[in-house]
C-alpha cells in the first residue's frame, strides 16, 4: 500500500508540474513574477515527483505537500486579493486551473493518508 500511495503522490505532483509548465509556455511566461514562479513550481514539482517515485525519504513527501499547498495558496490569492498585481476569475484558464487544483488537493490528501499510516504504525501498545 505504501508503494501505491508513493506513486500516486508522485503522479499527482507531476500532473501539477505539467499543468504549470503548460501554462508557462502558453503565455504566463510574460507575466512578471508570476511567469517565473510557474516555471519554478513546474521544475520543483517534476524533480520532487521523480524523487518520491524512486522511493526517497518521507521528507520528500512533505516537500510534495508543501509544493502543492503553495500552489493552492497562490491560486486562492490570485482569485481573491491578487498576487503580485495578478488576478484571475473562477477556474480560468480552463481546464488547467481545475485540473491543477484537483491534482494539488490529491497530493495533500495522499500525503495526509501516508502520514496517518506512519503515525499509526509507530504507536506502541501499553499494557
Amino acid at each position: 500500500m505504501n508503494t501505491v500511495l508513493r506513486l500516486a503522490t508522485a503522479a499527482c505532483l507531476a500532473v501539477s508540474g505539467y499543468l504549470h509548465a503548460q501554462l508557462y509556455v502558453g503565455g504566463y511566461r510574460v507575466i512578471p513574477v508570476i511567469g517565473p514562479s510557474f516555471l519554478v513550481q513546474a521544475s520543483a514539482a517534476f524533480a520532487v515527483a521523480v524523487l518520491v517515485a524512486l522511493g526517497g525519504p518521507f521528507l520528500l513527501r512533505l516537500a510534495a505537500a508543501a509544493l502543492a499547498a503553495g500552489a493552492l495558496a497562490g491560486f486562492v490569492l490570485s482569485r481573491t486579493t491578487g498576487l503580485f498585481g495578478f488576478s484571475e476569475q473562477g477556474f480560468q484558464p480552463a481546464p488547467e486551473a481545475l485540473l491543477s487544483v484537483l491534482a494539488e488537493a490529491a497530493v495533500l490528501v495522499l500525503v495526509a493518508v501516508t502520514l496517518y499510516r506512519v503515525r499509526r504504525g509507530t504507536r506502541t501498545v501499553r499494557a
